[in-house]
């Protein structure tokens, strides 16, 4: 009977032993890559012009999602967002002014989870926004198992006189390509934080244990303090003004982003530009398009360098790969610059992901395709634990772990069926005024579907953080079927005061996002009545 049991008693702990292995091997390593003010300029998203040829090449790879949309587009509450799969409304971070943990709630982040599950979590570069934003040390320890890295020579981005003008002297300008071997160190921060990854993940091979790398680079945001070389892939003569690049004519003046943060560098100050509409002089125009096409293929080459340093390692068929922005960045579209806007160039992010290895290392997932259906970057969070083999987390409102976002790993097991009239992005950015001022403001919200973007600006009391969703100061909607740049706003004073009637039968619980819905069904039946 003592050897029965004992037999007994050795095949349970093989057993678990084996399955604690198999739990182990099943799970994948994460390396997530966010790029700071990254529109959608890229080939993989159809930019003729712009050279990207290594996330082109990770594309080709990945499940790409055409139409992925931040929640709101500033830094600190869009990296918040997505890291911990709330929306700014839930963080009520709509700035840099506050810590979500103590302003809101205890919330669970991404690598924060992926750390309770045995992951090393490690942070290089700009991921968490930095400041009180993520505690002044970018939520360290509670995501990070170590404290994260910033490259040494990011200080001298914040000097006020890095950038050589064109009179030989240093100033504290926009347009800034230097040559890197007479820069302090002689690097840029981005290489820096690519050299810091590197060393991680040599660090991570033959190690079973999987690690969850957070990489950000802080390009293409401004300044452009960019290797000089990168301006000659794009020669001036090549670059051409953005297509719509006049403030629209019934555009309301609560929805215009005056670019404050553009105009206070020192060479676009020198060109006296009237605010807040005053356009900046085409020349000057073709030079900032330039200087951002070459900052993003700067940042290009240091992916380029993480995915080829995977592939030398022999990582890559044991590791999901993220890529994404925090949000967009305008280029003269509507007259503006810069973010801080609700227009699709500023919401409007690349997003994809892919194992390297294989187009099928998982059971019934593939890769090697593209999804054309609206998604949000509250929708990361859950996917990413999802294919990494962890179980996504559940639908809100669990206070601590939940995702106000969708797990779309179901995309990468079946084929998209064409338009999904009921997916929606939904993305908002606070005002304080109807009109541009300075500093720039606080009101609300748009809702983006494969054919309207619709969008309100709505009272807000920033103490109790309520919208009145009667209040309404202005509203903008756009066909995107026949005005895919959102120049003429068909929206109707006339229209929206009959259907605002028919609103208030609906209860109080109901949530800004599904009263929008259910107006842009009322407003699109409309137009399609008087059609």
């Amino acid at each position: 009977m003592y050897k029965g049991f004992r037999t007994w008693v050795l095949l349970l702990v093989f057993h678990t032993l084996t399955v604690a292995v198999w739990a182990r091997r099943g799970r994948r390593n994460v390396l997530f890559i966010i790029a700071d003010d990254l529109r959608t300029s890229l080939g993989c998203y159809g930019d003729s012009l712009v050279k990207s040829p290594n996330i082109d090449q990770l594309a080709s790879k990945s499940q790409v999602f055409l139409n992925a949309y931040a929640q709101q587009s500033v830094c600190a509450p869009s990296r918040t967002s997505i890291l911990t799969s709330r929306r700014p409304d839930t963080t009520r971070l709509y700035d840099f002014k506050s810590y979500w943990r103590v302003h809101s709630g205890n919330y669970t982040t991404m690598p924060q989870y992926f750390k309770s599950k045995g992951y090393l979590t490690l942070s290089v570069g700009k991921v968490f926004h930095p400041g009180i934003a993520s505690n002044h040390s970018d939520d360290y320890p509670c995501s990070w198992s170590i404290p994260a890295y910033h490259p040494a020579s990011f200080r001298y981005e914040k000097k006020r006189f890095m950038c050589k003008g064109e009179d030989g002297k240093l100033h504290a300008n926009l347009l800034c390509a230097v040559n890197v071997t007479q820069q302090p160190g002689g690097t840029l921060p981005d290489m820096e934080s690519t050299d810091e990854a590197v060393r991680l993940l040599k660090s991570r091979a033959g190690d079973d244990n999987p690690f969850f790398l957070a990489v950000g680079f802080h390009k293409p945001h401004i300044p452009f303090r960019i290797p000089q070389e990168y301006l000659s892939l794009y020669p001036i003569e090549e670059i051409t003004l953005a297509p719509d690049p006049d403030v629209p004519k019934l555009l309301p003046p609560v929805a215009y982003n005056p670019w404050t943060d553009v105009r206070r560098r020192d060479d676009v100050q020198k060109l006296n530009i009237s605010f807040p509409y005053g356009p900046i002089p085409k020349d000057f125009q073709l030079r900032i398009r330039q200087h951002y096409y070459a900052a993003v293929s700067y940042m290009d080459a240091q992916v380029g360098r993480l995915l080829s340093a995977l592939d030398e390692l022999r990582l890559s068929d044991s590791t999901v790969v993220v890529f994404t922005s925090d949000h967009g960045w305008s280029l003269g579209e509507h007259g503006e610059w810069a973010k801080y806007s609700n227009f699709d160039v500023a919401t409007r992010v690349p997003l994809c992901s892919t194992f390297l290895g294989s187009p099928h290392t998982v059971t019934g997932v593939e890769n090697d395709k593209v999804i054309k259906n609206m998604v949000e970057l509250v929708d990361v969070f859950p996917t990413v634990s999802y294919l990494a083999g962890l179980r996504a987390p559940e639908p809100c409102p669990d206070e601590e772990l939940c995702t106000e976002g969708d797990n779309l790993a179901y995309t990468f097991q079946r084929p998209e069926r064409g338009e999904n009239e009921e997916a929606v992005s939904f993305s908002q950015y606070p005002r304080p005024a109807d009109t541009p001022q300075v500093p720039p403001p606080e009101s609300w919200a748009t809702l983006c579907t494969w054919d309207y973007r619709y969008t309100l600006w709505l009272g807000f009391n920033p103490n109790t953080f309520q919208v009145n969703v009667s209040d309404v100061h202005a509203g903008e909607l756009y066909m995107l079927a026949s005005d895919p740049g959102q120049d003429n706003n068909v929206y109707s004073d006339c229209d929206h005061s009959v259907m605002m009637t028919k609103m208030t039968r609906l209860p109080p619980t109901v949530s800004l996002q599904m009263r929008m819905k259910l107006q842009l069904l009322y407003l699109s039946a409309g137009r399609k009545r008087k059609a």
